[in-house]
């Protein structure tokens, strides 16, 4: 602790109040409460809400299925089609996707809680480790996922489903990628990423190996020299430098980091400054700055260089941090940080417009006090050991099957093209690329 700026300490609120903060943002429903919320869909035969979905599941039938007290039918309906479907419905942002297109979605009328409903089925058939799916027969074909988050995961099932045998291989010494460390912890309370990663194995033909790195501890070669095939769900495993003075300072941390130490430590234990200011506009952002309230901290202001309308976190994320009493701040960009004694107290910021269709500074500044600086402006592609992909705008190269460059190797997720920082689309995109493998190794 002798090493944390003044302001910055853990243990700010009574036991009771971390438990209460951090409790499940949408609590799971009852059996009374989902039939009831089953009961408002309209089973629309041209489904907007399906098309809204990234991974096209059968919303009206899986609904359909839990309003006629069929809870495990509509859980494989769901799975049938995406096999995170549990994380899903917890971290999804639902109120843009399916509950955004619901034809109850009006100024009069809440839409479905498509979301909360999926929840309760999935819940249903994991709580007793309902396994839908058995391997066809063994094909004698291997395949290497590297990469255990949402797109590494999905390829992995449906390959092992289709009777390869695969190995994934994982940087981290835990599994579950973006939804074990970069979810806020308040949205999957209690250890559902890793129960998640069991369930997903659980059909068999899948090993995982942790602690091993692309680029480190084998290279792409290797691994096509020892498998059929190899997927890349990697990530965006590196951040963006903040590029501003002062930034080396104690009291700097990146939000990714942070939400991630949060999501495995006693949250009594995480230290947050009195004073809190976030950089950036996404949902990391919003994550940071939320979970620095909730542990305590009195002061949280989020600041972003363009404007509301240009912010990638949701409207409704926006305002939940709103709620939990963050302040917005448009129009700003860090100038410098301001340090005493090595530790920052301050953070300079320009204001910002737009000119000739540019972002520029206007020269005019403010300075905001502070203990602790999260930096949320974004992550990138690490470059180790896939050298030999081609690389577009900072992702990696892929046809719409997922196939790369390179032969024999797929991708997808947020390092493939087309890949959108959602654990749903890393769903869609591992499992689409598993379906693309199987073709050619049946071929």
């Amino acid at each position: 602790m002798g090493n944390l700026a003044p302001g910055i300490h853990s243990g700010r609120l009574a036991p009771q109040e971390y438990d209460a903060n951090f409790s499940d943002l949408h609590p799971a429903y009852d059996k009374h409460e989902a039939l009831v919320a089953a009961d408002r869909c309209y089973f629309c035969y041209d489904a907007p809400c399906m098309t809204a979905c990234p991974t096209a599941i059968d919303i009206p039938m899986f609904i359909r299925e839990i309003s006629t007290g069929n809870t495990l039918g509509a859980a494989k309906t769901i799975f049938d089609q995406n096999i995170l479907g549990g994380m899903c419905a917890r971290v999804c942002p639902t109120e843009t996707l399916c509950e955004q297109a619901c034809v109850r979605n009006t100024a009069e009328e809440k839409p479905v809680e498509i979301g909360r409903l999926q929840r309760y089925a999935t819940d249903a058939a994991m709580a007793i480790e309902k396994q839908f799916y058995n391997r066809a027969p063994a094909t004698g074909k291997k395949v290497a996922v590297i990469g255990a988050g949402p797109a590494g995961l999905a390829a992995a099932h449906r390959l092992a489903l289709r009777g390869h045998s695969v190995t994934i291989y994982d940087a981290r010494e835990k599994s579950g990628g973006l939804n074990e460390f970069g979810i806020a912890a308040y949205k999957t309370p209690g250890d559902f990423a890793q129960q998640e990663v069991e369930y997903i194995i659980g059909i068999g033909g899948i090993e995982i190996q942790n602690g091993k790195a692309l680029g480190r501890d084998f290279s792409l070669d290797d691994l096509k020299a020892s498998h059929d095939a190899v997927f890349l769900g990697v990530g965006l495993a590196a951040v963006n430098a903040l590029a501003t003075k002062g930034e080396e300072v104690q009291g700097v941390e990146d939000a990714v980091d942070f939400i991630a130490n949060l999501r495995s430590s006693v949250k009594a234990t995480v230290p947050v400054g009195r004073r809190v200011v976030v950089i950036g506009g996404g949902m990391t952002a919003v994550d940071a700055a939320i979970q620095s309230k909730l542990l305590g901290a009195e002061e949280v202001t989020m600041v972003y260089r363009r404007g509301k309308e240009n912010m990638n976190a949701s409207e409704y994320e926006q305002d939940l941090a709103a709620s939990k009493g963050v302040l917005i701040r448009h129009w700003l960009k860090p100038r410098e940080i301001i340090a005493q004694d090595g530790r920052v107290t301050a953070i300079e910021l320009e204001y910002t417009h737009i000119e000739n269709g540019a972002l520029t500074g206007t020269g005019q500044t403010v300075t905001i006090a502070c203990d602790q600086v999260l930096t949320a402006i974004g992550q990138k592609l690490d470059l180790s050991g896939i050298n030999a992909l081609k690389i577009e705008g900072g992702k990696i190269t892929v046809d719409p099957e997922g196939r790369t460059t390179v032969t024999g190797v797929w991708a997808g997720g947020d390092c493939a093209l087309g890949g959108d920082d959602l654990t749903v689309s890393a769903a869609a995109m591992g499992r689409d690329a598993a379906e693309s493998i199987n073709r050619a190794l049946m071929a």
